[in-house]
């Protein structure tokens, strides 16, 4: 919003103005400096080894019941559902509710009647429930965090650390710090003994709609919190195979001090989540992490309700992509299948910056081959309780039976050579063995469709 501010007694065109005391101030903030989180390292013997395992312990032999949350209300309608562990998918790691659509319509209902409190908060108060949240991730809740997403997202600890402690740290800390600093940027007052210009950031009317993926805690905390910093409310949808992580993130925020029905949470069946939400007037906008046809989807849904708004949505969209290394002739082989390895295989894959294509010339094509074969040969891909693991198990069973198919169409296609992988079996857990195929058709749809795993494709070209 853009207030124009006249001193007392300033002249506004031929008319005498003496403004009151009432008009629009914007309150300084207090000044702060941040840096990244650290990632702790887990040796064995460590503090912060034993301290870990002793949450994985803990949080591996409950059954956590987790909510839905409505401002100060709880809800569990329906049938129970279950959070398992990917790694070992006989093991309930959480039992979980589906918002109905009633619920998710009190929901909004709540969040409208906490938005205008929540607004008027200065920004300054809301800044230190941010601080103090980062302060909770890294100390208080940091093992706990680690925990859930090495258990419910079958990640290894330095990936967790990187992410549910780190990253989550970083996005609450880094977020205050720029929204105090995009409040130093005023406009210019030509004339300040007469008119001083200010600008102040308001939040949007109505609620904003937070969808997370399960891959990263951390984008799931950040979607769902951002928007609050500059007075929006939420609804968050959380990921199914992310609930755990994600309501230890909500917890969180309602320890760091975030009043009820300010940020919802609200896990539902996508569509009826979906469909509930863009038939809302009140809908702001709406900040997405998944996939590009369900954001497509979201999309043509709101541009159809247009004129049923009272505001045009907000639509944030992160999407996944077909991220490709192109190797030059001068590369360095070693740096190569290094980065390659890791780019393809952390997490499974399971990464929207993940590398899925590599384009190598010719004249290196035989000894970066040969390093991609040995090297994965090395990887070991097991349960994350195991400390020296390099990756686990994919996310579910959806997951293992899109990412067999593709392995399948490369085992029977003329164009297609598995050089290394291949193998993969979901008796205990959805393990897929980290593939490398090559193929000597640029146009596959194994190098043209996002798979979003463990699979990876290799293209020799000329130079």
């Amino acid at each position: 919003m853009f207030a124009v501010v006249l001193k007392r007694g300033a002249t506004l065109g031929r008319h005498r103005r003496f403004l009151s005391s009432t008009a629009v101030t914007i309150p300084e903030l207090d000044d702060f400096q941040i840096k990244n989180e650290q990632c702790l390292q887990y040796v064995k013997g460590s503090k912060e080894r034993a301290e870990l395992e002793k949450a994985l312990k803990s949080l591996k032999d409950t059954i956590t019941d987790v909510p839905i949350v409505v401002g100060d209300e709880e809800f569990r309608p329906g049938e129970a559902k279950h959070q398992v562990m990917p790694f070992n998918h006989e093991k309930k790691l959480a039992n979980f509710y589906w918002a109905t659509p009633d619920v998710l319509q009190k929901a909004i209902n709540v969040s409208q009647v906490a938005r205008g409190s929540w607004e008027a908060t200065p920004l300054n108060e809301r800044i230190k429930l941010f601080l103090k949240a980062a302060d909770l991730v890294s100390t208080k809740y940091r093992m706990q965090l680690n925990a859930a997403t090495m258990l419910g997202q079958a990640k290894v600890v330095v990936q967790a650390e990187i992410d549910s402690a780190a990253e989550l740290a970083d996005f609450f800390r880094f977020n205050a710090f720029y929204a105090k600093e995009l409040h130093k940027n005023q406009p210019i007052s030509d004339n300040p003994k007469d008119v001083i210009n200010k600008l102040r950031h308001r939040g949007l009317e109505g609620f904003i709609a937070a969808v997370s993926p399960f891959n990263f805690t951390a984008i799931g905390g950040n979607l769902a919190s951002a928007p609050a910093l500059l007075g929006n409310v939420i609804l968050w949808k959380p990921s199914d195979t992310a609930i755990l992580s994600s309501y230890l993130v909500f917890k969180v925020m309602q320890e760091a001090g975030f009043p009820s029905g300010v940020i919802n949470f609200v896990p539902a069946d996508g569509p009826v989540f979906g469909n509930v939400i863009v038939r809302s007037p009140n809908l702001a906008g709406i900040n997405f992490t998944g996939s590009v046809p369900t954001f497509r989807h979201l999309w043509q849904q709101v541009g159809q309700n247009l004129s049923l708004y009272h505001n045009f949505p907000r639509l944030v969209g992160e999407c996944g992509g077909k991220n490709f290394h192109f190797v030059h002739p001068s590369a360095d082989v070693d740096t190569t299948v290094n980065a390659t390895i890791l780019a393809a295989f952390e997490y499974s894959g399971q990464k929207c910056s993940a590398c899925s294509r590599v384009y190598v010339p010719e004249s290196l094509w035989m000894k970066v081959k040969e390093g991609l074969v040995e090297t994965q040969k090395q990887l070991k891909i097991g349960s994350p309780l195991e400390f020296d693991s390099f990756s686990s198990a994919v996310i579910d069973a959806k997951a293992f039976a899109r990412i067999t198919g593709y392995v399948n169409h490369a085992a029977k296609s003329s164009d297609l050579n598995i050089i290394a992988g291949g193998s993969y079996d979901d008796k205990i857990g959805y393990f897929i063995e980290p593939t490398i195929v090559q193929t000597k058709n640029p146009n596959d749809k194994i190098m043209r469709e996002e798979i979003f795993e463990i699979g990876r494709a290799s293209c020799r070209e000329r130079v």
